[in-house]
């Protein structure tokens, strides 16, 4: 089959590529640096022509709640008229567990909106939610490092591989759209400060982890709220197996 991935670039759209190349199909990756623009429609038309199904793994730079939902809203429009058009017959979507569970996260606000919009849409659809990427931590800590401290947030996660999250995705697509899949999650529960420290010390990086709560990921994320519903599918990768294969 043909099928186009956007944010083909990104952590989880490259894998995702990769993983649908291996199963054997003809990929196009949509990507602002690869001359396709989600944020004006530039180049969607000609990526697009012959496409079976898409894959939505492009992200977000905003940080504004305004921004962010204006950006997914602008892109997911854009994508889903230029699939109407080519004919695509299946939108899957990569969402993140626990969104419309919390309301003060701009990046949340505009993954809620990007969701209404594919579910509202003429394009079939599958919504895949997955919870936050055995990388998270240490990423966090990179936003709010400074003068060798970061503060983290204490949050509960029951992190993924991002190859897992490329693997859900890539056996998905191809078949049927399903609507709203049932959450996607790692293994096990784990702590995002204890997280953070492990994968900082793994990557011998020295860094002061200051647990603390902020605009970005409040108390309204406490407690099992960023957990997987009942059901979820389980990926096999552990965040100790994940963190062995770090540098």
């Amino acid at each position: 089959m043909r099928m186009a991935v956007a944010g083909a670039t990104g952590n989880i759209g490259a894998r995702t590529v990769a993983a649908l190349e291996h199963a054997g199909h003809q990929v196009v990756r949509i990507s602002r640096s690869l001359g396709v623009d989600l944020t004006d429609g530039y180049g969607l038309d000609a990526a697009l022509t012959g496409v079976d199904a898409v894959i939505d793994a492009s992200n977000c730079p905003a940080t504004d709640r305004d921004e962010a939902v204006a950006y997914f809203g602008a892109t997911t429009r854009n994508l889903l008229a230029a699939e109407q058009r080519a004919g695509v017959r299946h939108h899957v979507l990569l969402s993140i567990v626990g969104v419309d569970r919390v309301d003060g996260n701009a990046h949340y606000a505009g993954k809620r909106e990007q969701e209404r919009l594919v579910a509202e849409g003429r394009v079939p659809w599958t919504i895949v939610r997955a919870t936050q990427f055995h990388d998270f931590a240490a990423m966090v800590t990179s936003w709010t490092e400074q003068d060798g401290v970061a503060a983290v947030a204490p949050l509960l996660v029951q992190p993924i591989a991002p190859a897992d999250v490329a693997d859900v995705l890539a056996e998905i697509a191809p078949g049927a759209p399903q609507g709203r899949y049932r959450d996607v999650a790692g293994p096990e529960p784990q702590d995002l400060v204890d997280m953070a420290r492990r994968t900082n010390e793994k990557r011998g990086h020295r860094v002061r982890l200051v647990p603390t709560w902020s605009s970005s990921f409040g108390p309204e994320m406490a407690g099992d709220v960023l957990l997987p519903d009942p059901g979820a599918r389980i990926a096999p990768t552990t965040f100790d197996e994940w963190l062995a294969g770090q540098r």
